[in-house]
């Protein structure tokens, strides 16, 4: 196994001035030339790191928690975790993932992490809302996903549930749509709020009249489609901006039974870019994909910016479906959301 020793022999320099370059302490301490001499030297002999030792010295374990509420389990938000593990992995990290469904098994998860020693926590939610950070965590650098601290005092990142509503209503506006239903979700909903205002904007910007009779919120049970169903009946809507994908399987339902043709009769757009709803609609659902990936890896980066003091400026960042917002973004740090054209819209 190669060894500090060997590199510094092999360079001609110090132990010392090798441990500053290989734990990146050399900056004003080591001469540019040498440090790149001293790296390329350590790559050539195939130098590994001990990070039980590094830890020993820094005081820190380089381990992230990863603290999920069904995230895990669930195949279209698992997006998050990818994120958050890439962005770990590139800044030198390892990510450990804990699944916490009830208030005991968090604390007990949230416990596990603090035996490891962990250096920062990701605080991650099902479905963008606010919540109550757990007392356990407050003493740790800390980011919330898809979440926000009701007391506003940690860092977070969630979709831009605004322009969500504003751009899949615009894109029905263009596409000639002028009798445009909002299929929404219960008030008691986050993410309703910030879609339904999107909506309402795009209808403005349209110099479309906003027409109450045209707004269902329902959940996601059989009233739902008999909701819909009427609808249909008693407005004739020709576009129909849908809470989620799941929502617009009852528009394709109620569209079917009528004899009307998706993305020629009436036009649809959903939310989520659900791998079930979107991929299997026929014709395929034109959708509003929410950026799981794209949180984890923000919320990576901001964590450990909390931790170092920055993130290092060699770090070489994704290819994502929509730019990341800067890391010193006010909270909470909103994402805009990728529109994907499919086939339920008319041409």
């Amino acid at each position: 196994m190669t060894t500090m020793k060997d590199i510094a022999t092999a360079t001609g320099v110090s132990i010392s001035t090798v441990s500053l370059v290989l734990n990146g302490r050399d900056a004003g301490r080591v001469n540019r030339l040498t440090a790149a001499q001293v790296r390329d030297t350590a790559q050539r002999l195939g130098y590994i790191s001990n990070p039980l030792a590094r830890s020993l010295r820094t005081g820190r374990t380089r381990i992230l928690g990863f603290v999920s509420e069904h995230i895990a389990t669930t195949p279209f938000a698992g997006g998050i975790i990818l994120g958050a593990q890439e962005a770990a992995i590139a800044l030198g990290y390892m990510l450990l993932t804990v699944n916490a469904d009830n208030q005991r098994a968090e604390a007990d998860s949230i416990a596990m992490l603090a035996r490891y020693g962990v250096d920062g926590v990701l605080y991650a939610k099902m479905s963008n809302q606010y919540t109550d950070v757990p007392q356990a965590l407050v003493d740790y650098p800390l980011v919330l996903v898809d979440a926000t601290d009701k007391q506003g005092r940690f860092s977070s990142i969630e979709p831009d549930e605004f322009t969500i509503g504003l751009d899949a209503t615009a894109r029905l506006i263009a596409a000639g749509c002028r009798r445009i239903a909002y299929i929404g979700a219960p008030d008691t909903t986050f993410a309703q709020h910030g879609r339904f205002a999107g909506y309402r904007q795009a209808l403005d910007n349209g110099n479309i009249q906003f027409d109450d009779r045209l707004v269902v919120n329902v959940d996601d049970d059989e009233t739902a489609l008999r909701a819909v169903s009427d609808l249909f009946d008693r407005e004739h809507p020709d576009g129909f901006f849908c809470f989620n994908d799941a929502r617009a399987w009852y528009v394709y339902e109620c569209a079917a039974r009528r004899g009307l043709i998706i993305g020629k009769d009436v036009s649809v757009i959903g939310v989520d870019n659900h791998q079930i709803f979107a991929q299997t609609l026929i014709p395929r659902l034109t959708t509003v994909e929410l950026p799981h990936y794209e949180m984890g890896y923000w919320a990576t980066m901001k964590l450990v910016s909390l931790i170092e003091g920055g993130v290092p400026d060699t770090l070489v960042m994704p290819q994502t479906t929509t730019p990341l917002p800067p890391l010193d973004a006010t909270v909470p740090a909103q994402i805009h959301c990728a529109l994907i054209e499919k086939a339920s819209v008319r041409a």
